[in-house]
């Protein structure tokens, strides 16, 4: 088949195959601009949504792999997280378990520390153990304990007489007003209701006054038995337990030493005889500390009753004796200041 060649050198085709040329062309065209057009969208859709990084996965494999090969990133995160959470779960329930164990251990040695010093009590109680004496020690500590109940004795009566003469004196007041006020309207009576009701003021303000001492004397016997003798007697008792624990110790480790001396035993021994030096030392610390106790308790009990049997018999003697002068001289004295009427009860000022 010849092909012709036209005057400007192109080649020419039938008229059928130019039109299939053209359709070709067009086609192509309409391609073109679908696919770019369809790219640009994709794009657009891309750059508005894009990847979230919570959610990119690690592709395992080549180009075009399977999703079997797809790890999300969300899923090793998580795992971390868990790792971490269960890391810190099992630090608490280790911290908490180590506690309990220390407890259990405080528990433990509590129990047989009062094992043996029951066992200790009971045997001393039966005559059947023997017991740490101090007899110039517990002489002193028994002195000091009826001293203290015949102290309480006499707070107790001196808190009986304060009461009675705070309302021995109370009366006297309300009669010297009613004195007061009857020879205001008597007029035949008015000098005998008048010097009836001088007197009961007079024996009111003197009451005042020796009320202020015995408080004063209350007061220092109080703070002597239920604190300087109280923190004695606390003392006192501290030591008593360690003597009980000591002897307790004590008779443990003499029970080890007369049986048997094997690998087994001498250990036993061993721990026993440490046990018996700390209670040991534990004793005759709290000794020393009663001793001390008891040698300042009495030299403070002697200088502190000096002073307030001194006070109170000068505060009597003066009051029943009418003497006015003397009874605030005996006051004076002892540094006793007395509150002015109305002022047990705080004002509002100082109540803020």
């Amino acid at each position: 088949m010849e092909i012709p060649i036209n005057s400007n050198g192109d080649t020419g085709t039938l008229p059928e195959d130019d039109s299939l040329e053209q359709a070709a062309n067009l086609q192509w065209s309409l391609d073109e601009q679908v696919g770019s057009s369809r790219g640009t969208r994709d794009l657009q859709q891309v750059m508005v949504s894009g990847p979230n990084l919570n959610e990119t996965s690690i592709v395992s494999g080549g180009y075009g792999g399977t999703a079997e090969g797809i790890i999300p990133t969300s899923s090793i995160k998580g795992s971390n997280m868990h790792h971490s959470s269960s890391s810190s779960s099992m630090t608490a329930e280790e911290a908490s378990r180590g506690v309990a164990v220390e407890k259990l251990e405080t528990v433990k040695k509590w129990g047989l520390n009062t094992y043996k010093c029951t066992k200790q009590m009971i045997s001393e109680r039966f005559g059947r153990g023997s017991r740490t004496v101090d007899l110039e020690l517990e002489a002193q500590i028994e002195v000091l304990r009826d001293t203290k109940k015949k102290y309480e004795s006499v707070l107790r009566l001196a808190r009986a007489l304060t009461n009675h003469f705070y309302n021995m004196v109370q009366t006297q007041h309300a009669l010297g007003d009613t004195f007061a006020d009857l020879s205001q309207k008597s007029p035949e009576l008015r000098d005998e209701f008048g010097y009836n009701a001088e007197t009961q003021k007079l024996l009111c303000k003197n009451g005042e006054t020796l009320l202020g001492a015995i408080n004063f004397f209350v007061s220092s016997i109080n703070t002597l038995v239920n604190k300087t003798m109280e923190d004695s007697l606390m003392t006192i008792k501290m030591y008593e337990n360690a003597r009980l624990e000591f002897d307790a110790y004590r008779s443990d480790l003499e029970e080890l030493s007369l049986g048997p001396k094997d690998a087994v035993a001498m250990a036993r021994i061993d721990a026993a005889q440490q046990l018996y030096q700390v209670q040991k030392d534990k004793y005759e610390r709290l000794r020393s500390d009663v001793i001390i106790k008891l040698k300042f308790l009495e030299e403070n009990k002697v200088k502190v009753m000096h002073k307030q049997l001194l006070l109170f018999h000068n505060a009597i003697s003066a009051y029943f004796a009418g003497n006015q002068q003397q009874l605030e001289q005996t006051l004076k004295q002892f540094n006793i200041k007395l509150r002015p009427p109305g002022a047990d009860k705080p004002s509002w000022l100082e109540e803020q």
